[in-house]
């Protein structure tokens, strides 16, 4: 039995809509309107990421208002857009492989789980959460050398323009852009200097977005099923079972999936922070030995961490992080929602 073969109906019979297994989506449609909905996301976001990556290289904390009036006075509004060509043209291959892995997981691990016994719930979270860990590590192949580019590109022109707050150990090379920044780290480093932190990438993100899925799923759940009982009291009319049938519309959808998405993201940033900054730090700066300069280890970068401010200096960049994840996993979420239900397929091919 699939996930998505009918309407969720809880104990207060709110009939939510449907889920939208992956047989019932029009590939070429879902590819071809997520391209043009994830970078417009990303366009939106991006100028947040430029503020939390450049927060956590610095020796010294600074404030998020400081930075953006900084970037502003030094660069123009094109300092919050460095490297945001090579990002985009990333976005859009990690977001198709992260939403076929996330989608092929899903409704493969929901039906396997469903057969095994478990209760709808149950298995719906299990879904989403080992949906969550495969998409992540499949994404991660493509967005670890984007990363290594778009961040090294963010960064560059700070420490050259702003000589009072000089980022420390930022490769001494200069990019004129992307594909100059892909052939300079791979001829200075080979295919490793664009897999730099990969390892720790997946230790950060594959366990996060697993909680946060799964984390969602329960959520949104949780959030139903609350409301569900708060129209049930409300309505004295109701059933005798104490119970009313109830639909909502696309505005309640909408603003439950955004409450829930927000409720999953606050968790995680707190979770992962660490590991992001260690992870930023790996891609972006170098270790000087004996007049040469050399990538990073984990302990040498955790190291300088705890020598700039404790463990307190691995939260540095967590305000705009905390925005952007919320920012992005609410417009994600609502987006990707969109885009599933303006991409099935009509009754008739799907019966086909």
């Amino acid at each position: 039995m699939s996930l998505g073969a009918a309407e969720d109906d809880s104990a207060s019979e709110i009939h939510i809509p449907a889920e939208i297994d992956w047989h019932m989506l029009d590939k070429s449609k879902f590819f071809f309107l997520g391209a043009a909905l994830f970078s417009g996301v990303s366009a939106a976001l991006y100028p947040i990421v430029v503020l939390k990556t450049r927060q956590q290289v610095l020796s010294t904390p600074i404030s998020s208002f400081k930075m953006s009036f900084q970037i502003m006075c030094y660069e123009g509004f094109k300092g919050f857009y460095r490297g945001f060509g090579t990002s985009l043209m990333g976005t859009i291959p990690a977001r198709a492989l992260y939403m076929t892995a996330l989608e092929i997981t899903k409704s493969n691990v929901g039906t396997a789980t469903v057969r095994l016994g478990f209760s709808d719930t149950t298995a719906t979270t299990i879904a989403n959460a080992a949906a969550g860990l495969s998409s992540a590590m499949a994404a991660q192949l493509i967005w670890t050398p984007v990363d290594v580019v778009s961040q090294r590109l963010m960064v560059q022109g700070y420490s050259k323009n702003n000589s009072k707050t000089i980022v420390p150990n930022v490769s001494s090379c200069r990019y004129s852009n992307g594909l100059d920044a892909f052939r300079k780290i791979l001829v200075a480093d080979g295919p490793r200097g664009l897999y730099r932190g990969f390892g720790i990438s997946i230790l950060a993100y594959a366990p996060s977005n697993a909680v946060w899925w799964a984390s969602y799923s329960v959520a949104n759940r949780l959030i139903w099923g609350g409301f569900g009982c708060h129209i049930s009291q409300k309505d004295e009319n109701s059933a005798s079972s104490g119970c009313t049938s109830y639909k909502p519309n696309s505005k309640a959808v909408v603003a439950v999936q955004t409450l829930s998405a927000a409720m999953a993201s606050g968790v995680s940033a707190l979770i992962t922070m660490p590991l992001d900054t260690i992870k930023t730090r790996l891609q972006v700066l170098d270790a000087e030995e004996k007049g040469q300069r050399r990538p990073l280890t984990v302990l040498q970068t955790v190291r300088n961490l705890v020598k700039e401010g404790g463990f307190a200096a691995c939260y540095r960049g967590l305000g705009p992080r905390w925005a952007s994840m919320s920012m992005s996993a609410t417009t994600m979420i609502t987006t990707y929602e969109f885009l599933k239900r303006h991409s099935t397929k009509s009754q008739e091919s799907l019966r086909s």
